[in-house]
């Protein structure tokens, strides 16, 4: 029985290493420009006629063929990786050591907002293209770490709001979702470098956002913050479909979220400060068996399957009750939901909770069923399905758009890992 198992999880890891490959197939060549890259029309696969070149898509597509080579992908997928890069380092970056938001094919500056979100994401690409071996992207990399350290990590050592050129804050704002990508980028750059203090920083991050700040919203993750992180309710309630900033709760950042637990229960032993004291479990000052990720992981991703699941997606927003306040379905959502369950099967397996491991992957194998209602005829996934009663169509995104797959390669990947370790870990049982 357990061999059959353990056979079973190489099978998955081959598939989810076969979804990651013909996702970027579907991007390469076509989606390389002379400079940078071009998004694809999820209909058509043609290029979007509008050449503004968005610093997240940037980024994004760079950590794809990072990814698509640490799988051991193609011979194209360091290329494309490295052409990215070039774009990045001499389109995007300003002479300060920022990075502008917006560009033309030229490198011309569109919009110079120094980004929070931007540099998390200029921060993932340096740390993927890291682990992938590529020459001068670990300099890079620590570069990026001290400049957010200088510029962009304020005195609760999270992430402040979008500036200007001159690093002026726009607006009095904070958000979980630029710390929610910042954590991703430091766990990616533990990944790559097995520095510690990458790690550091995305377990801080991470028990500031999604355990301490939590507790006041009944274990749910609230979106906004004032500058002293007070939680701002009011914060664009009369934009319910903002593209990055709705109000509201998000099953997709619940479950992202549940993701980058997952990987922080397998990196970080300790657990984050005081987890599980109600039920015996050591918190940091513990013996290192600490479940609190994994715990709290497993407490996010119920939260989103149970308030925001919608058999054809998931709601993009809800109240604190539950009741739906956008019931639109993104995309992105449905791909993170696959990469959680994957990476919390995982660690469930590891930590021998095999009835949570079971109900994980049925899950899974649930979520992975529903890709085919996001990828458009190209191959390429739309950004989102309207609410069944706007009769679910389809809607492509808007240049210059910041989602060349990103969410999908990355759901992907975490699939083939996450399995490939929950087979080493069954044949070390053995």
């Amino acid at each position: 029985m357990t061999d059959a198992t353990t056979a079973t999880a190489r099978r998955r890891a081959r598939s989810h290493r076969a979804r990651l490959l013909a996702t970027l197939r579907v991007q390469y060549p076509d989606a390389l420009a002379d400079r940078g890259y071009r998004l694809l029309h999820p209909e058509t696969g043609d290029h979007y006629t509008d050449e503004r070149r968005h610093l997240v898509a940037t980024c994004r597509s760079i950590a794809n063929f990072a990814l698509g080579a640490l799988a051991d992908g193609p011979d194209w997928c360091l290329p494309a990786a490295e052409h990215g890069l070039a774009f990045l380092r001499e389109a995007h970056r300003a002479d300060d050591g920022g990075y502008r938001l917006v560009v033309d094919a030229d490198g011309a500056p569109v919009d110079r907002t120094r980004s929070a979100y931007g540099h998390a994401f200029v921060l993932l690409a340096y740390a993927r293209a890291t682990d992938a071996g590529i020459e001068g992207a670990r300099e890079d990399l620590a570069a990026t770490h001290a400049l957010i350290e200088e510029r962009l990590r304020d005195d609760a050592g999270l992430l402040r709001s979008d500036c200007d050129e001159r690093w002026n804050e726009l607006e009095p704002y904070r958000g979980q979702n630029a710390n929610m990508h910042a954590c991703e980028a430091y766990l990616a750059a533990y990944e790559a470098t097995g520095e510690g203090t990458y790690l550091d920083r995305a377990s801080h991050l991470a028990e500031a956002i999604a355990v301490d700040l939590a507790t006041e919203t009944d274990g749910l993750l609230w979106e906004h913050y004032t500058p002293k992180w007070d939680h701002d309710f009011a914060y664009n309630a009369d934009e319910p479909r903002h593209q990055f900033r709705p109000p509201g709760y998000q099953p997709g950042h619940h479950v992202e979220w549940a993701k980058l637990l997952a990987l922080l229960d397998r990196y970080d032993e300790a657990g984050p400060a005081g987890a599980g004291e109600a039920d015996g479990a050591p918190g940091r000052e513990g013996d290192g068996s600490a479940a609190g990720w994994y715990d709290r992981g497993l407490e996010l991703f119920d939260a989103a399957v149970d308030r925001g699941w919608a058999e054809n997606g998931f709601v993009y927003t809800h109240a604190a009750d539950g009741s739906v306040l956008v019931p639109d379905r993104y995309g992105w959502a449905l791909a993170e939901a696959i990469g959680a369950s994957a990476a919390l099967a995982e660690r469930a397996t590891a930590r021998g909770d095999a009835d949570a491991a079971a109900r994980l992957r049925r899950w899974h194998r649930r979520l992975l069923v529903r890709t085919d209602l996001f990828r458009g005829p190209a191959g390429v996934w739309y950004e989102k399905r309207l609410s069944p009663d706007a009769d679910g169509d389809l809607v492509a995104p808007e240049p210059p758009g910041v989602e060349p797959d990103y969410h999908p390669a990355g759901a992907f990947f975490e699939g083939w890992r996450s399995a490939r370790s929950e087979a080493e870990t069954r044949e070390e049982r053995d």
